[in-house]
């Protein structure tokens, strides 16, 4: 009887070390889709992460530095006003760059659709709900112009829209100049719209009557003249929740988010996977722009005049926001939420910068700041994630 050395014995008893012992099949790899992560990995995953680190760090530093009425209602009511007419923009900015493209002409589209707002009201004598909704119907006939330069010529959206951003607001000052005989702006829009139809919708605070009862409660201060304090809420801080809530649940809920995310990430591997990637852009443009002329009629409502000047740089504000709030300059990658939180971001610092005894034009140094940490941090926080090199 022969003994099997360790030659010849068979691979499988060699490699148990124990004869007769069945060698177990190879595990298979894990799915990493499949593997449970952290908390802390799936918080770290969130694009918003940025935006909602920022915006903690900002209001611990005016916590610390500025005047405590900073943070009572009426203070954060101010801070908020700003911050929502810049927040309208940057959600639709963000959606625009998660779809792989960037606008840069909403900031004079704000000065051109207050022009043709003002108008249609002053001029022409339409009636308010006409006058909004012909502003926002001819913006997003813009947008749509702007998409097809872009998807027709193949031009980078980059650059067509910052032709447009010339284009704009020299046609702003050219047609001001000449409704009004010579000025920058055109007066006289309050006494037009007030008692109209649909005025409670572009201007004025929301909530009036409950903002009246809890004064008369002894809940809020008074002024003076025994007015409330906080007379209610701004319509615009309405509008800015509102777009929040709307374009999250669409990128997070809906096929049309799926299509936006797709469109950004690789146009060409979404186009040949069924999305609809030239109506997904071009609905994005439009809506872009639409959006800037939401902002004109809410602040033309709110200043009770049309300026040329007005919606300068808000364009690269925006888009700073967008940034600060997750979204990639690449496309593909982002958050609306990210996006209303970098808005707030802005609202305080340039609001709150005058609670404190900084010199208010530390505001564009805070500008460029901001961005470029965003954008750092954004990077390093995603390839850790991601493991990416």
């Amino acid at each position: 009887m022969v003994t099997p050395t360790s030659h010849d014995a068979s691979p499988a008893l060699a490699a148990t070390g124990l004869p007769g012992e069945p060698v177990p099949p190879p595990m298979a790899p894990r799915d990493e889709r499949l593997m449970k992560a952290s908390l802390l990995t799936r918080l770290m995953r969130r694009p918003e992460l940025g935006g909602v680190t920022g915006l903690i760090l900002v209001t611990v530093f005016f916590a610390l530095t500025a005047d405590p009425s900073m943070f009572t209602l009426a203070g954060v009511l101010t801070i908020m006003t700003p911050a929502a007419q810049l927040g309208i923009l940057a959600i639709t900015a963000a959606l625009l760059m998660i779809g792989g493209e960037f606008d840069l002409s909403i900031g004079s589209m704000i000065a051109f659709a207050g022009l043709i707002f003002g108008l249609l009201l002053v001029n022409y004598g339409w009636s308010l709900p006409l006058a909004a909704a012909a502003t926002l119907l001819f913006a997003a006939a813009f947008g749509a112009v702007n998409a097809q330069i872009v998807i027709r010529t193949r031009l980078p959206s980059f650059i067509v829209t910052l032709a447009f951003l010339f284009i704009l607001r020299g046609l702003s000052l050219v047609g001001l100049k000449w409704a009004t005989g010579g000025s920058t702006q055109l007066r006289g829009i309050s006494d037009i719209v007030e008692g109209q139809p649909l005025a409670w919708l572009f201007g004025g605070n929301a909530f009036g009557a409950f903002f009246r009862w809890v004064t008369d409660l002894g809940l809020l201060g008074k002024l003076e003249n025994g007015a409330p304090a906080v007379p209610g809420i701004p319509v615009a801080i309405i509008w800015f929740i509102a777009f929040a809530i709307v374009a999250t649940w669409v990128l997070l809920r809906t096929r049309v988010g799926n299509w936006i995310f797709a469109s950004g990430g690789d146009s060409n591997a979404a186009r040949n996977s069924g999305v609809p990637v030239t109506q997904v852009k071009m609905g994005l443009f439009m809506l872009t722009a639409m959006s800037a002329a939401l902002v004109a009629v809410l602040t033309v409502m709110d200043a009770g005049s049309t300026d040329a000047r007005r919606g300068a740089q808000k364009e690269f504000e925006a888009v700073i926001a967008a940034v600060i709030g997750g979204c990639l300059l690449t496309g593909g990658y982002g958050s609306a939420i990210g996006a209303f939180f970098g808005a707030i971001i802005f609202g305080m610092v340039s609001i709150g910068l005058s609670y404190t005894r900084f010199d208010s034009d530390w505001f564009q140094v805070f500008l460029g700041a901001m961005l470029l940490l965003a954008v750092m941090f954004n990077n390093y926080i995603r390839k850790r994630v991601t493991g990416e090199r």
